[in-house]
């Protein structure tokens, strides 16, 4: 099974480079965080053989570029997401710590390579996901097709989820991987519209509201999922409002986390919410009838994705009898 934040590989020797969209943001300050965000520092054994793979495969991760709090839990259990289409995004997000520039070509051989990836991993459930791609005329649709056909005809048995992008004003682009058969598609709302301008500047809330209401109404049977931060300076209301949003569009499994800042030129966070607030939020998302909620400081899109996956199905199954 698969939960790690994204995976990727980056030529040799080359360095990180600085965002320059978001270099151009104020410094803020990234305040302390309460112990029940804080996790024991990586180190098993495990951890260590999974970090020297990834150093021996010349491998880059937003686990440890994003400082995910989940990745000594994640790489003990030898879990990895797949990031595909490169590490450069078009967009620069004031929440998110990737990479942002005019991305190289696509990799012709990327489908096959990660395929052979899930194979020799033996994985049970991958998620895959991208950076957004605005520079390509279908957003990286059919790129993201063909790793999920290259994935289903070496790993037959293997579940597969997506985490795309928005593909906003890309024409088709959402039919192209519905058609791919994914066994989950998910896409993050991120924030409530009131934030979008700050804290999603390149998306439109109601864009990718429809975009998941659009993969029901292609395909029914295909489970949808979303995912939000809480910190960011929304209110409860606001939140609230968005499960309804949500479940207007029958999305299926809604995740909710706590966000966390990247470096100081990125979005403030403005509290953390704690542990007994995020359970009030799960109960009023079962409530408004999600098949599936995960709501805890720690949670994180791909975070337990396979066993989230079999809760799912198993969901599916009770509210239909």
């Amino acid at each position: 099974m698969v939960t790690i934040l994204d995976i990727h590989s980056r030529p040799a020797g080359e360095e990180r480079p600085r965002h320059p969209e978001k270099a151009k943001r104020p410094d803020t300050p990234i305040l302390r965080k309460p112990a029940w965000i804080r996790v024991k520092a990586p180190g098993s054994l495990v951890y260590q053989e999974t970090k020297k793979i990834v150093r021996d495969n010349n491998l880059v991760t937003v686990c440890e570029e994003a400082g995910c709090p989940n990745i000594g839990e994640c790489w003990t259990k030898r879990h990895a997401t797949m990031m595909i289409m490169g590490d450069t995004c078009t967009r620069a997000c004031a929440f998110c710590n990737v990479r942002t520039g005019m991305p190289g070509p696509l990799d012709p051989k990327e489908p096959e390579n990660v395929a052979n990836a899930v194979a020799t991993l033996g994985l049970k459930h991958v998620v895959i996901t991208s950076v957004d791609r605005d520079d390509l005329s279908d957003g990286g649709a059919q790129h993201f097709a063909e790793v999920i056909l290259s994935i289903q005809q070496r790993s037959p048995d293997t579940t597969i989820e997506v985490l795309t992008p928005d593909f906003l004003r890309k024409d088709k682009a959402l039919e192209i991987v519905v058609a791919a058969k994914p066994d989950v598609f998910n896409h993050n709302l991120e924030t409530v519209p009131s934030l979008y301008l700050n804290v999603r500047p390149g998306a439109r809330y109601f864009h990718s509201l429809r975009l998941l209401q659009r993969v029901k109404e292609i395909d029914p049977s295909m489970f949808t999922k979303s995912g939000l931060m809480v910190g960011l300076g929304e209110t409860r209301h606001e939140v609230l409002q968005v499960m309804d949003d949500m479940r207007s569009a029958e999305i299926d499994f809604l995740t909710i986390g706590q966000y966390l800042q990247p470096t100081r030129k990125h979005h403030a966070i403005d509290r953390f919410v704690e542990p007994e607030e995020f359970k009030a939020y799960e109960t009023s998302a079962y409530a408004k009838s999600f098949l599936l909620v995960s709501s805890s400081p720690l949670t994180r899109s791909s975070h337990h994705a396979g066993e989230d996956f079999a809760r799912l199905r198993a969901a599916r199954i009770a509210a239909k009898r």
